[in-house]
């Protein structure tokens, strides 16, 4: 569906008009969390009998749904967080649509013998609570919600509160295709205001069985300590490494292309490069024919101050630490540029420097489209830092070589749940690429990359002496 961008803003106007509540009433989008979770439950008192059968056909009109106003949760996400674009936002839209797993993801295991016979079948916690974040904040809700429907579960959300109207109005989406394909009322819900006390009630209520955060290591360590099955995909800082083998145009563009990617929001993007010295040349320039804009040492140092600030310190004897500035997460480089003095052309889409290793841009996670470049002499010396840059946080890590030997060494060492190599960074999570995709990558509690079945318990069903025919 093309929608001129004309249409977008009036369509997005009028939706915006009908969530201030002056045409219709969002379903499932409730004033407390007390409402919330009383209205989930009773939807799953009907949904916990429904069969895969019918869980597969709300899926499917929750994907149809999806790709029918995927434009639209796409311009309401940008004009809401100011981060990312609309293009790239609706290509996640779609992906999530076609490739996040739904029933057939559950199987069954049983074991015939002598004995009898024993299933094992991967059964519903029950009702679900997600924290979902302002960098992708409709896809995940879709994404999470078609997996946790599909499982058999109920959700209730809780979603960064600077998403809070497009995390609304895709909760709204998901009730609309449960509706249409005969599912009950309100079998996913969330607040209109979510806050840290909505949050820490929907982790605290026993009837929330199972939590699953998809955020930066905060959100992930509270969960982690509530007691309950949790679920935690954090923050990383995916390295990528070139060596002299890999094809350098080739590398170039799908680092590039991955890098600035709805402006390097996803977790997964590459943040930092590690160029083998007798390659780098190439590879910036072949980076700068693909819309990259390099900058000097001076211009760098200016870079730094718009997008880190300083932050005093906990305990007075530890030195200030810099973070990154919010306030350019997911910016476009044009507009960033533009900061430090740079008047950029429309086709810039990606700053790039080099710089020490120990610098900032190298250490730190931006979710900026900035790329640090640090020239090594050997592929060992670059391994070894991609590792160190890499923080353990065990996410993302890629690879431009044709050298097999290198990629084996790459990753026994970085360990990280997704490995690309000789392709952009969301190949990993299944963009032109195989495999299916999701946006919760549970890196820290080990489920990688999430689907249906990550949002099951096995249930063991023995049958002693029977059934066993052979």
């Amino acid at each position: 569906m093309n929608i001129s961008e004309n249409e977008i803003s009036e369509i997005v106007k009028n939706v915006l008009a009908e969530m201030n509540g002056q045409e219709r009433k969002q379903l499932g989008v409730f004033d407390t969390m007390e409402e919330a979770l009383a209205e989930v439950n009773k939807a799953y008192t009907l949904f916990r009998h429904y069969n895969k059968e019918q869980r597969e056909n709300i899926i499917k009109k929750i994907r149809e749904l999806t790709h029918n106003e995927a434009e639209i949760m796409s311009k309401m996400a940008v004009s809401e967080t100011k981060m990312g674009n609309v293009y790239h936002k609706t290509l996640k839209h779609h992906l999530v649509a076609d490739k996040t797993p739904g029933t057939e993801d559950l199987e069954c295991r049983a074991l015939s013998g002598d004995r009898g016979l024993t299933l094992v079948e991967q059964a519903p916690y029950g009702i679900i609570g997600a924290i979902t974040p302002s960098t992708n904040p409709t896809c995940t809700v879709i994404c999470n919600s078609i997996g946790m429907l599909a499982a058999g579960n109920g959700v209730v959300f809780n979603p960064h509160p600077h998403a809070k109207v497009c995390s609304c109005y895709a909760v709204d989406l998901v009730n609309r295709a449960v509706l249409a394909a005969g599912g009950p009322e309100n079998i996913v819900v969330t607040v209109k205001n979510p806050t840290m006390d909505t949050s820490n009630m929907m982790v605290n209520h026993p009837s929330v069985r199972m939590l699953v955060a998809t955020g930066g290591p905060g959100v992930v360590k509270m969960l982690l300590s509530s007691g309950k099955k949790a679920i935690g995909a954090g923050a990383g800082n995916p390295p990528v490494i070139v060596d002299e083998t890999a094809d350098i145009k080739k590398a170039a563009k799908d680092i590039i292309d991955g890098c600035t990617f709805d402006n390097n929001l996803p977790c997964i993007a590459e943040k930092e490069c590690f160029a083998i010295n007798s390659i780098a040349d190439e590879l910036v320039s072949e980076m700068q024919k693909n819309g990259a804009y390099l900058i000097n040492s001076e211009q760098v140092k200016a870079l730094e101050d718009v997008v880190l600030v300083t932050v005093p310190p906990k305990n007075p004897q530890d030195s200030p630490k810099r973070v990154i500035n919010k306030n350019w997460v997911g910016r476009d480089a044009k507009k960033i540029l533009a900061e430090i003095g740079v008047n950029a052309g429309n086709d810039v889409r990606c700053i790039i420097c080099e710089t020490e290793f120990s610098q900032a841009f190298v250490q730190t996670e931006l979710m900026m489209p900035i790329l640090a470049i640090v020239r090594c002499d050997t592929f060992e010396q670059a391994l070894d830092m991609a590792v160190k840059a890499e923080h353990g946080c065990r996410h993302s890590a890629h690879l431009h070589s044709k050298n097999v030997d290198r990629m084996t060494a790459y990753a026994k060492a970085i360990c990280t749940t997704i490995f690309v190599k000789n392709a952009p960074s969301y190949a990993g999570i299944g963009f032109n690429s195989e495999g299916h995709t999701t946006f919760t990558i549970a890196g820290p509690t080990g489920e990688g990359i999430t689907s249906a079945r990550s949002f099951t318990r096995q249930r063991r069903c023995v049958l002693v002496d029977s059934l066993s025919i052979i």
